[in-house]
């Protein structure tokens, strides 16, 4: 029975469980209820479980393994191409156990519960940031209508409550209240959003890794804090180029019969991180950033003949190694030019 697999197509109240032999015999076929489902894995020897990817997949791979299973999450794209012609639960749940028995197969780091209190931390702030976002544009759409136009920004506001505030402006009454509830409702985004900037700061400097991170040019805490929430174990990547892949941040590939084509940055990879790698990157790349850019290195070469956003990503690129590279090393950032030099 150790040899058996057990693929299970979760559900918000029914789970699909297919459970099969290394070999592909069929052992069993179940539709189970929610509650239903933990009574019967207690019931099963020691096996492997596994889950598609999704939002629950986390939280029902911590159960499992402590039931004493082994787990394993696999993306739904890597499962898909084994389902058999007609699509249902049941063969959505024999389509997982046919994916993981493909010696190739990649397969999900399962998140903690420390890691997913992080993200959704992050994700909270990044929702009130464009809600903001939303809300100050149509304050500016509201104006505009009535012949008043600001430019965009969250740093424009104060142009605004100039005009809301000055009562000779030629404003309707209810047009003025309009957009002072609107402004309200920025300002209390806005006390929301440095409230949980504030909050991943503080994790950011109780964590060591996060810490090392920092030490990096252009890494922040929020980068610092996305990486812990979002990235998995660095391990498990051999190298830190296969990192980078993972983020995404490598071109799309069009290659064949020997020819190499390379598109665009691909974008399949881990959102979050790949974004704040790109704005850190940027931020090197600025006025201020150039100063500190050593002569005749690298980066001042790809500059001379690149245009800027194609450098800062391949920046981003370099900088998703250098942090494989520091995590797994548990080391501190090291200039690669002052290295050369030394």
């Amino acid at each position: 029975m150790k040899d058996k697999m057990i693929g299970v197509d979760l559900a918000k109240n029914v789970f699909q469980v297919h459970g099969a032999l290394h070999t592909g015999e069929v052992q069993f076929r179940k539709k189970l209820t929610r509650t239903q489902f933990p009574v019967f894995m207690a019931k099963q020897e020691p096996c492997l479980v596994i889950f598609e990817a999704c939002g629950s997949a986390h939280y029902w791979a911590r159960e499992m393994a402590a039931l004493g299973h082994k787990v394993k999450l696999i993306a739904p794209q890597y499962a898909r191409p084994f389902v058999k012609r007609q699509k249902n639960d049941a063969a959505d749940a024999e389509a997982i156990v046919i994916a993981a028995r493909q010696p190739e197969m990649h397969f999900v780091e399962p998140k903690t519960v420390q890691q997913q209190s992080r993200a959704a931390i992050f994700r909270g702030r990044e929702r009130l940031v464009h809600q903001r976002t939303a809300d100050v544009n149509a304050l500016r759409a509201l104006l505009y209508e009535h012949g008043h136009v600001f430019p965009q920004g969250i740093r424009r506001l104060n142009r605004i409550t100039a005009l809301l505030e000055d009562k000779t402006a030629d404003l309707q009454p209810l047009i003025r209240e309009e957009c002072l509830d609107l402004l309200a409702q920025i300002e209390e985004k806005t006390a929301r959003i440095i409230e949980r900037t504030a909050k991943l700061k503080t994790l950011a400097g109780k964590s060591d890794s996060a810490r090392r991170l920092q030490t990096m040019p252009g890494v922040g805490p929020l980068t610092a804090i996305a990486v812990e929430a979002f990235g998995p174990d660095m391990a498990q990547f051999k190298t830190g180029r296969d990192f980078a892949a993972w983020l995404g941040l490598v071109p799309k590939q069009h290659s064949s019969g020997g020819k190499e084509r390379l598109g665009r940055m691909t974008k399949a990879g881990q959102a979050d991180i790949r974004r704040l790698l790109i704005i850190g990157a940027m931020s090197r790349l600025g006025w201020l950033g150039r100063r500190t850019i050593t002569e005749g290195s690298w980066l001042s070469r790809m500059l001379a003949r690149k245009p800027k956003m194609i450098v800062a990503i391949a920046l981003a690129n370099k900088m998703a190694r250098q942090i494989w590279a520091m995590l797994t090393k548990n080391e501190d950032y090291k200039d690669p030019a002052l290295a050369v030099a030394a």
